[in-house]
């Protein structure tokens, strides 16, 4: 009897563990932002409020997974688009200091005639941009003083209608988009 007791109490604790995470749980609140997009104009989180969105960090001058990462995206905004599927896109700068609203107009223009749901901000200094990606994000941003190339994270946020980071993919991973799809569906219910 007395081993019985021993076995019943981590089981009960376990079930009473499993009780507790079966909530669904709610992502980082992004702090609030305001930046200025490709049009020169402000936007923000109080430009986000009420809306899903996706959020990535690239830069215009990349060599290696920017191009990819913004094919990427635009092939999400085609896609969302053709089903139905409200989602604004946001793609924070890694190299604020090269990519002017300007800059980032012609880079947007080579990947998508639409700008409609699709915003690329700057507006920040170097040191802000890394301090949010990773506080907001738990990624990486860094500029290396040795090289014009930035260190920066490849996936996509999921942030949900108040704010919350919901989840993150791996834009290489072949059944992304369809779980993707899945999660924001859930959002819009």
């Amino acid at each position: 009897m007395k081993n019985t007791c021993y076995l019943f109490i981590p089981l009960v604790f376990t079930v009473w563990l499993s009780a507790c995470s079966s909530e669904p749980q709610n992502g980082k609140e992004a702090i609030p932002f305001s930046y200025t997009d490709q049009n020169g104009q402000p936007f923000g989180t109080d430009e986000l409020a009420g809306k899903v969105w996706i959020a990535d960090f690239v830069f215009t001058k990349c060599t290696s997974v920017c191009p990819p990462m913004t094919i990427e995206m635009a092939d999400l905004q085609k896609k969302f688009e053709d089903e139905g599927i409200q989602v604004e896109f946001v793609s924070f700068t890694v190299d604020p200091t090269i990519d002017s609203p300007e800059v980032l107009k012609s880079y947007l223009f080579q990947f998508t005639d639409d700008e409609s749901n699709w915003h690329m901000l700057t507006g920040f200094s170097q040191e802000e941009i890394e301090v949010f990606a990773r506080e907001q994000f738990q990624t990486i941003v860094q500029k290396p003083s040795t090289s014009n190339q930035v260190i920066h994270g490849t996936n996509f946020y999921l942030i949900d209608q108040q704010g919350r980071i919901v989840k993150e993919y791996n834009y290489v991973d072949e059944s992304y988009v369809e779980k993707m799809i899945k999660d924001i569906k859930k959002l819009h219910k």
